[in-house]
């Protein structure tokens, strides 16, 4: 009886908190749909530029620094068709990134996305160590890619003050949990 309610108290919780998160639905016409899940209160903003399709998440709440860019191509060769390759793709793209962060090498990480696949690196900005944090200063930097279809890939980034802080993960965790609704025709 005390694990039943030990189970329900959890299932309420979960619940809980699915019933206070935003829900975005971003429209790939053809090609599918993608349900971000966000905790907290974020603005979202939509853009098109040529055939890449941009989503900004930035913090209604004046005192949080952080910031979520996700831009869209719709590649129409599968140039990343294994993790191998599309972890290798992200390191090669961090390069730059890399060389003037405090960690001076791109390493990339298995992202645990629901849909797809993905990588990311992480990196500090070594000039901001020990500061204090400033509205528009991110201290850190992941930079990656989901891919989702052979024809849909999301360029990741996110911008914040520290990797544990509850800004990033919130944000990471709408990244990993985003669902992918491939369109019809697939």
């Amino acid at each position: 009886m005390k694990r039943m309610k030990t189970l329900l108290g959890l299932l309420l919780c979960c619940c809980a908190g699915m019933l206070q998160a935003q829900v975005e639905t971003i429209d790939l016409g053809a090609r599918g749909k993608i349900t971000l899940y966000l905790l907290g209160e974020w603005s979202v903003d939509y853009s098109t530029l040529g055939k890449t399709n941009t989503v900004s998440i930035t913090p209604k709440q004046e005192g949080v620094n952080a910031s979520c860019t996700l831009a869209f191509t719709f590649p129409e060769i599968d140039r990343l068709e294994t993790k191998a390759r599309l972890k290798s793709q992200v390191e090669t793209d961090c390069f730059g990134l890399a060389e003037g962060s405090a960690e001076r090498k791109a390493v990339a990480r298995e992202l645990a996305v629901r849909a797809g696949i993905g990588f990311a690196c992480n990196f500090t900005d070594p000039e901001l160590i020990g500061q204090p944090p400033k509205k528009g200063d991110y201290k850190v930097t992941t930079v990656g890619k989901v891919k989702l279809a052979p024809d849909v890939v999301i360029d990741v980034q996110i911008l914040a003050d520290g990797f544990k802080d509850e800004p990033y993960q919130q944000l990471l965790g709408a990244i990993e949990g985003m669902e992918f609704a491939p369109g019809r025709g697939r």
